[in-house]
């Protein structure tokens, strides 16, 4: 077994060691996403790879994160970008080896950073060793009980068995072919057809995850985040849902397919388990939810440790609407005694500094917007995020201020629902372009030469926002990063606790006491006097004079 991150301490903010003796490690942590594909290219393929990843630990390091969590790097045909899985014991070649995972693992625990691995339980991929037997093994195959396989409706069976949609658009259903060319069943699957889902009915299927974690486990890993959370359990009889349009409905309504009441079972179990090992490893909850209370039941004290808050990051960049969801999200999470997370950006939402940029409107857009307003607002929203009780995810690349890159040409994308007549707008591709490290051409340090492949074309001005342009210059989104996460590590009224205290303040100003730190946010176009009596500890951007906050901006004061 590997060396735990817990046998590294490593100081804190609130003061314990990482090995969490004062309180959970996780409660306060900063966790930063990886997205493997796109982070870092060791071998020089054009794919970001583990040894890649592993290269540039040190960045995170320095960059003041607690945890590393990385997207899928399993066995996969690459359907849905490492989401659909056929392997979960193994690391696809496109990524590198078992023995990469273990290197990376090791290393990132030498330098006192956690790693917290992306799980797959709702649904495999169609060429997992099971799907593929059980498709040519025929009806009588008993591995179609650890799948939704059913007989269609029609005089032939010619309509699918239920109205259910796939998140990426159409049906939710797929015709098989019979052993003997004849049509057969309809095999369920809520994403893409080659992610069938799973049938967490089956003891198979949970004998079999429960060993995939210990596995894992084994491995060294610090904990799991668990992809679609919320959808491994079916209302008993798969019942029509009676609605077209379904997409719509996600997050206003408990679906037959989404958000049951039976997945907490399953998430029980996998608490025992993480229990039985040292350095306290996490479940971390992947789980769209109609409001911040259901995502709560996700983590209760023998659940999950923590979930995504989905409502804040989709809030606008309003003071009164982020204030009602922070108050909410606190209060939701109060009673379960799990800590509130906060995120901006991930791998499958347009980037904050663009979503900043433009007009209110949901979480993926197709238009760049005032690239210069969404940088400073985007600055501020981090500054506000750390400064909350609970938890911050980042997204690779948000600490250069990377915007969404939103012209890519049609034929290079990869977004599997771009290909899709509905669901999904299918342009994720734009937050999933490969960061940039150093140089003045592409790809930018991504791989290992100059002018060498990068699988998601990379812009030119992005010379600029690369790691090393921006080290070192005072002004750059980097810097404020690493001051940022230097501040929250060193202050324990950052972080840590439940709650914060308002301030009166200006209309369009959030402002929140903390024990001997004060936070306040204008989220409005124009300069506000709003006098703080402290010592001003960093600023999104520069007030212009004393007593006024800038436009679009956050500072921290210690009182």
């Amino acid at each position: 077994m590997t060396q735990s991150a817990a046998d590294t301490p490593r100081p804190t903010s609130a003061g314990a060691t990482a090995d969490g003796a004062s309180r959970g490690w996780w409660r306060d942590a900063v966790i930063y996403q990886v997205y493997p594909r796109s982070f870092a290219d060791a071998n020089g393929d054009g794919m970001g790879d583990l040894p890649g990843i592993r290269s540039r630990l040190p960045h995170l390091r320095e960059l003041g994160v607690d945890a590393v969590w990385l997207s899928p790097f399993y066995a996969s045909p690459q359907a849905d970008a490492g989401y659909d899985v056929a392997d979960y014991r193994a690391v696809d070649p496109m990524f590198g080896t078992l023995l990469d995972a273990d290197g990376l693992i090791r290393d990132a625990h030498r330098l006192g950073l956690r790693i917290i691995v992306d799980l797959v339980p709702n649904h495999s991929s169609d060429q997992h060793e099971w799907f593929q037997r059980a498709l040519r093994e025929g009806p009588a195959s008993p591995l179609r009980e650890r799948y939704h396989f059913r007989p269609g409706k029609g005089e032939d069976g010619e309509l699918p068995p239920n109205d259910w949609e796939s998140i990426f658009g159409g049906p939710a259903w797929t015709r098989t072919e019979n052993p003997d060319g004849t049509p057969g069943d309809w095999y369920l699957h809520l994403f893409a057809p080659e992610q069938p889902d799973f049938n967490w009915d089956s003891r198979a299927v949970a004998d079999e995850f429960r060993s995939i974690l210990r596995f894992w486990l084994d491995m060294g890993v610090d904990g799991f985040r668990v992809d679609v959370a919320h959808g491994l359990v079916k209302a008993p009889g798969l019942p029509d849902l009676g609605a077209h349009d379904q997409l719509k409905l996600l997050g206003n309504d408990v679906m037959p397919f989404f958000d049951q009441d039976g997945v907490h079972e399953i998430y029980r179990t996998w608490r025992q388990i993480l229990d039985e090992y040292p350095g306290q490893r996490i479940l971390v909850a992947e789980a769209w939810t109609p409001t911040v209370e259901r995502t709560a039941n996700y983590v209760r004290p023998d659940e999950m440790h923590q979930a995504f808050n989905f409502q804040y990051l989709g809030t606008a960049w309003d003071a009164a609407e982020l204030r009602l969801v922070i108050d909410r999200s606190l209060a939701a999470m109060r009673p379960v005694g799990a800590p509130t997370t906060w995120v901006l950006s991930n791998h499958d939402v347009t980037r904050h500094a663009t979503r900043f940029a433009n007009p209110p409107g949901g979480t993926q857009l197709r238009e760049p917007g005032d690239r210069a307003l969404g940088l400073r607002r985007a600055r501020a929203a981090t500054l506000l995020m750390l400064a909350l009780p609970g938890s911050a995810y980042l997204y690779q690349g948000e600490e250069l201020g990377l915007p969404d890159v939103t012209d890519l040409p049609d034929e290079v994308r990869q977004d599997p629902s771009f290909f899709r007549a509905s669901g999904q707008d299918g342009f994720r591709d734009g937050c999933r372009v490969p960061i940039p490290w150093s140089g003045a051409a592409a790809p930018y340090g991504f791989g290992p030469r100059e002018g060498g492949p990068s699988w998601l074309p990379q812009p030119a001005e992005w010379a600029g926002l690369s790691v090393a342009a921006q080290t070192g210059d005072p002004d750059s989104t980097l810097e404020l990063y690493r001051r940022a996460l230097t501040v929250r590590r060193e202050r324990p009224e950052l972080g840590a606790g439940e709650a914060v205290e308002w301030l009166e303040a200006p209309a369009g100003v959030l402002a929140f006491r903390r024990d001997g730190f004060v936070c306040a946010v204008n989220t409005t176009a124009l300069p506000v006097e709003f006098e703080v009596p402290g010592t001003l500890l960093l600023g999104s951007a520069e007030p212009g004079r004393p007593g006024v906050l800038a436009p679009d901006s956050t500072g921290w004061w210690a009182v």
